[in-house]
């Protein structure tokens, strides 16, 4: 296996550990044994834990980024609900891995780098999407924001007790961009 293998190896066995537990509960003696290696051969690959994590962190914002992605070829409207459906989907079924990605603390810089470029690549969709210039990204990325704490929100009621269907919510945050859009 190439140095490069391995790394992205090492690196799929902590996103799919990371579906199960927060980042900062990511053990690399446990990704180790699975990798079929040792310990101290995971640190050939990454110079500490906190480089290992720092690299898995980045993974899961690109996964995220990849699954929120709205189809090509959709009209303007389509593509920022299909954005937000995905979004709110990929919140709900993995919703304490996400806490953990944005919101953790540990010995990895989350609410960084990898975090801050998760919701600037998505505000920067919203406006390749919608055709619209740089001057509107501080509303693109204020309106990420704004719905990722409604999916948070959302997905922490239990799925039969949620005051909003998805569609419901969908459409808000539609409306909600298109507002902002609007007195900007």
């Amino acid at each position: 296996m190439t140095q490069d293998d391995r790394r992205r190896q090492l690196v799929g066995i902590g996103l799919r550990m990371l579906v199960e537990r927060p980042i900062q509960e990511l053990s690399v003696d446990e990704v180790a044994r699975e990798a079929g290696i040792s310990r101290g051969l995971l640190f050939h690959y990454f110079p500490n834990k906190t480089a290992f994590h720092d690299a898995v962190v980045a993974a899961a914002a690109r996964r995220v980024v990849r699954n929120t992605a709205p189809d090509e070829g959709l009209a303007p409207a389509e593509a920022v609900a299909q954005f937000v459906a995905r979004y709110y989907g990929q919140v709900d079924r993995r919703r304490d891995s996400y806490l953990a990605l944005v919101f953790g603390s540990g010995a990895v810089g989350l609410g960084g780098e990898h975090v801050e470029g998760l919701r600037l690549a998505m505000a920067e969709r919203i406006l390749a999407v919608l055709d619209l210039d740089g001057d509107a990204l501080p509303v693109a990325h204020g309106w990420t924001a704004y719905v990722e704490d409604r999916a948070l929100r959302w997905s922490a009621v239990p799925e039969g007790e949620r005051s909003r269907t998805l569609e419901e919510e969908v459409a808000h945050c539609v409306r909600a961009l298109e507002a902002l859009l609007a007195v900007r």
